[in-house]
């Protein structure tokens, strides 16, 4: 007998052993669910809630409960996978279950994890896992920036009330707990337009620069326990609602006409303004003579979508949809293109107003081609002046121009009147007479070289000017301090320029004056003639700009200026050889 006992007995522990590995075997794992996570802070009271009852299950847990079902809790340290069961019965109590709810109090960093709610009897199992995260706060900070805010939109020019969230039965009721509110962690004390009540924060005008980050933090006592809740809320401003519109259409609009050359590309914008409304949804599309935006197939039709947000009402905004249609055809520009838009409050549709453009006509392309080829040239020819002027009159007047020395009776081409020292004698006697005399082949007055002894002075300067064609001033600060005989010339040269006009004067600048107004004969002739100015080691060289005025301002002669002319430009680049030539001919 007592064999078949101890029979019997192993007979119903391996009948026990198979019903419990069936029974694990046949357990439901939801795996992780992430969208349940919670966050809470180190050293606050959280309660997580299994989600099989609002999610996975059509019952509640009373009624599984009933039903012989029993919930059981598991959790897994962050960074490990051995899944322990809760201990939920640590000496202070800390841990404990509530139905079906698991209680903290409070949340500790080593906390987080992964926490199993399992729902079972002898014959059914079901569990799903979902994550706990425990932060501290940061630095200096009353939150966390990790931890995530609840988003609530209030109107602007509104009133409105932001409520502190999720404190409901954590404290009992006949407990009234401390409530103190913070914007961006700075304490909410005689806000404008903001007022804190308990566990409300009243705005009674709502403003654009009141978005942020609201904290509400609630102090109570229990069983001899002081514990905080810390709640955030991002505060976004929307537009007034007052200001909600149907959508406005921009573009197309019937002042607009949209031209196209066959053969090139249909552009065509939408553009509509959406203003803000509550709960509602913004669409805007094309349609082709009936056929929507999305049945379009052809590879040739494109629709580029852009959206700019409009700064001053928040939530309001203004999407530009652009129609492109390549290698448009005439059927194609004769089509009907529409474009609709819609919000919760209305729809607007408008077509575009799409024609043929006429290309220009060819007459008045190539009108417009010889007109250019004609200012092109104009504009060349007036460069080319500009800066060859000097060379083209002196080719003038070697080949075309008129001798103005045959029938004048004049003896002399110029009379020089400079003044009377020595820099300024050898500048008269070297340069100016070495090249026109000797390139240009002018014949030179000089009065204290051509004049004869023991004649009065007057008389002579007046008889050389009246037989010489030009009247060549040479002007210095001497020529106004010490020129009394030059001062006479000029005075003699002007008066016959002015009432017999046989003979031009030529200004030449050899050293810049300030005080030209002390002699009015000379502040006359700077401001009706132009001056030819001397420039120095820059003017020496035969060939350059100095030479070729003057050469223009003397008289035209045919019989050697034209040969000397050819000849000046080969002259060597400095005048030493005429200062050479100069002293043979005065010894």
């Amino acid at each position: 007998m007592s064999w078949m006992k101890i029979g019997f007995l192993l007979i119903c522990l391996l009948v026990l052993t198979i019903t419990r590995d069936c029974t694990c075997e046949r357990c439901d794992d939801w795996g992780e669910d992430t969208r349940k996570l919670t966050q809470a802070y180190d050293g606050e009271p959280v309660r997580i809630r299994c989600p099989l009852f609002e999610d996975y299950l059509k019952h509640n847990y009373s009624t599984a409960h009933s039903a012989g079902l029993t919930l059981m809790w598991y959790w897994t340290a962050k960074g490990k996978d051995l899944e322990e069961p809760i201990n939920i019965r640590l000496p202070d109590n800390r841990i404990s279950k509530d139905k079906d709810i698991l209680w903290f109090r409070p949340a500790l960093l080593n906390d987080t994890g992964n926490y199993t709610c399992m729902l079972r009897n002898t014959t059914f199992c079901l569990k799903i896992a979902f994550p706990l995260e425990v932060l501290k706060k940061d630095p200096n900070l009353c939150v966390s920036t990790d931890k995530a805010a609840e988003v609530v939109t209030f109107p602007l020019e509104d009133t409105a009330t932001l409520t502190c969230p999720d404190t409901k039965d954590y404290y009992p009721v006949d407990i009234t707990p401390t409530v103190n509110w913070y914007m961006n962690c700075s304490l909410v004390d005689e806000y404008v337009d903001r007022h804190p009540q308990g566990l409300s924060l009243q705005f009674s005008y709502v403003l654009q620069r009141y978005e942020g980050n609201y904290t509400c933090i609630v102090s109570y006592e229990e069983n001899g326990k002081a514990y905080n809740l810390t709640r955030t809320i991002y505060v976004k401003t929307i537009a007034s609602l007052l200001y909600a519109k149907e959508p406005a259409m921009i573009s197309p609009n019937d002042k607009q006409t949209f031209e196209f050359l066959v053969g090139g590309e249909l552009q065509i914008p939408c553009e509509v303004y959406f203003s803000y409304v509550n709960n509602s949804f913004t669409d805007i599309g094309w349609t082709v003579n009936g056929k929507n935006e999305g049945d379009f197939t052809d590879p040739r039709v494109h629709v580029n979508e852009s959206v700019t947000l409009d700064k001053a009402n928040p939530g309001a905004k203004t999407i530009k949809k652009e129609l492109r249609i390549k290698n448009i055809t005439p059927d194609e520009l004769k089509h009907n293109y529409t474009c609709t838009a819609k919000n919760t409050l209305g729809v607007v549709s408008r077509r575009a107003l799409v024609k043929e453009k006429v290309g220009t006509p060819r007459y008045i392309t190539e009108l417009a081609c010889g007109l250019g080829a004609t200012l092109f040239l104009v504009v060349c020819f007036v460069v080319v002046y500009h800066v060859y002027w000097l060379e083209m009159v002196l080719f003038y007047r070697a080949h075309f121009g008129t001798d103005e020395t045959i029938g004048d009776g004049k003896e002399y081409d110029v009379y020089v009147s400079y003044a009377r020292n020595a820099e300024e004698e050898e500048f008269v006697l070297v340069a100016l007479r070495g090249v026109l005399e000797n390139e240009f082949g002018y014949k030179l007055c000089i009065f204290d070289r051509d004049s004869l002894p023991g004649g009065i002075v007057t008389d002579e300067t007046l008889s050389f000017i009246k037989k010489s064609r030009r009247l060549l001033v040479v002007i210095s600060p001497s020529y106004v301090h010490q020129g009394t005989q030059a001062i006479l010339e000029l005075k003699a040269g002007l008066e016959n320029m002015a009432s017999q006009g046989n003979i031009r004067l030529v200004l030449v600048q050899y050293k810049p004056i300030k005080n030209r107004d002390k002699v009015k004969e000379l502040k006359l002739a700077q401001s009706v003639l132009s001056v030819i100015k001397w420039k120095g080691e820059k003017s020496k060289y035969p060939g350059g700009r100095f030479w070729k005025q003057l050469h223009v301002a003397m008289p035209v002669k045919k019989t050697s200026s034209t040969k000397n002319s050819s000849r000046f430009y080969m002259v060597p680049q400095n005048l030493e050889f005429i200062k050479e030539s100069s002293k043979n001919v005065t010894t």
